[in-house]
């Protein structure tokens, strides 16, 4: 089962990177891996609704993979 999910991961993370461009900062990733935890809430809340949390559950797995991908660590003295 885990393989699986990594199989899944690694799809949606290709498909992002290849639909959208990498991450210009911290922030960034921070604001949409925000976006998508934002969904995964509502699939998860409203599932009888149609809601998938399952798949919103995979993105926000891929779009952390994407952070540390995309944004390197800042040093402790630069400002954000």
């Amino acid at each position: 089962m885990l393989d699986d999910i990594i199989i899944e991961v690694t799809l949606e993370l290709e498909r992002a990177q290849h639909k959208f461009p990498k991450f210009n900062s911290q922030h960034e990733g921070y604001a949409i891996l925000l976006e998508e935890m934002d969904e995964l809430k509502e699939a998860i809340f409203w599932s009888k609704k149609g809601g998938n949390p399952r798949a919103e559950a995979i993105q926000v797995t891929a779009m952390a993979l994407r952070f540390l991908l995309d944004c390197p660590e800042r040093t402790v003295n630069e400002s954000p």
